[in-house]
């Protein structure tokens, strides 16, 4: 990880609500294809709710995350969206 610098806003990457199912699928396998997923699985944090959108929002901000937070690395060819308000829920943090 990297330290924020001063001054510096948090962001989040989530998918884009007007994403269809097959990007958001795409989305997922490939954000965990690079990142440890595990808290998407049955009886995890992120489970529930059991969706795409939501699973693939969490896969892809971990990867996000994983690459410094770089802008870039929040596109998933148009279906991401780069947010300032942190999208945690019950016990499923972003990170």
């Amino acid at each position: 990880m990297f330290a924020m610098g001063y001054g510096q806003q948090r962001t989040w990457c989530i998918a884009k609500p007007s994403s269809d199912q097959a990007t958001l699928l795409a989305n997922i396998n490939y954000a965990c294809s690079h990142v440890d997923c595990s808290v998407l699985q049955k009886g995890c944090p992120c489970f529930s709710p059991d969706n795409l959108i939501n699973h693939a929002s969490i896969a892809m901000n971990l990867y996000y995350r994983s690459q410094g937070c770089q802008q870039l690395s929040c596109d998933f060819r148009g279906s991401a969206l780069i947010v300032i308000t942190d999208p945690s829920y019950g016990n499923c943090l972003y990170e």
